[in-house]
């Protein structure tokens, strides 16, 4: 059995396997992680080895030790003990998230090239891989939530409020236009994005998107061929099974 872990800024997303099917899954945000409530969503599952991809350096630390205890071993940490085995053409290829990269190899296995990789979490990511399985690269863009943060904080008098489903297109009162503005306007500019990309890597490309806030916003998204919200936990398994295997 193994625990899977991706770090997000918001969220730690986990996932229980037992060899390619995911068993169980579960979040922690990260801001109130602690072992007891990692071990409390585990569960009964007996875990064997743990691998973990994050975007936290000191989150990593913390559940990497905690692991360590628990398992009597190392945990697996993406970019450090195994790398994502996928051409990177970034001008500077450590400046990519190691998510990305995972999410473009997740990609790759599942669905195929050329494939757009979109990913709705704390900040909204695309990543484009080549017809040749190539890490092209793509565009880093703020999240719902942020976006939504932006607003309260940089206006004198646009109320917070928490990110939802909005109520109407054209929205009636500062709540509703915020968050039509945000959803509708965010599902608008990843459809358009997908287009122009597509354009660039072929027409055939498919677009798959993933994470946190893609329940919310992928049913207004009219580009989308495939939801996929365990697109980065599924690729930490692939990642594990074939031991950074190539593509």
């Amino acid at each position: 059995m193994l625990l899977a872990i991706d770090i997000g800024n918001t969220n730690i997303a986990c996932g229980i396997f037992a060899d390619s099917r995911l068993k169980k899954r579960f979040n922690i945000a990260t801001c109130e992680y602690s072992f007891t409530k990692l071990k409390k969503a585990m569960g009964k599952a007996s875990i064997d080895d743990a691998i973990i991809c994050s975007v936290v350096p000191s989150a990593t630390n913390k559940i990497a030790k905690d692991l360590n205890r628990f398992l009597g071993k190392n945990a697996y940490i993406i970019g450090k003990d195994m790398k994502v085995p996928i051409r990177n053409r970034y001008r500077k290829p450590h400046e990519v998230g190691q998510d990305r990269l995972v999410n473009a190899y997740a990609g790759v296995h599942l669905y195929g090239t050329p494939l757009i990789a979109v990913d709705f979490g704390t900040a909204i990511t695309f990543d484009v891989i080549s017809k040749n399985k190539e890490y092209l690269g793509g565009m880093i863009l703020p999240g719902l939530g942020i976006s939504l943060e932006a607003l309260f904080e940089r206006t004198a008098l646009l109320p917070k409020i928490k990110l939802g489903a909005p109520s109407e297109l054209i929205g009636r009162s500062s709540k509703n236009s915020m968050l039509s503005g945000v959803v509708y306007g965010f599902a608008c500019l990843a459809d358009d994005l997908s287009e122009r990309i597509k354009a660039y890597i072929g027409k055939n490309a498919k677009v798959i998107a993933t994470g946190g806030n893609i329940r919310l916003i992928g049913k207004y998204c009219r580009k989308i061929d495939k939801i996929d919200p365990d697109l980065t936990l599924k690729g930490l398994n692939i990642l594990y099974l074939s031991r950074g295997g190539n593509l």
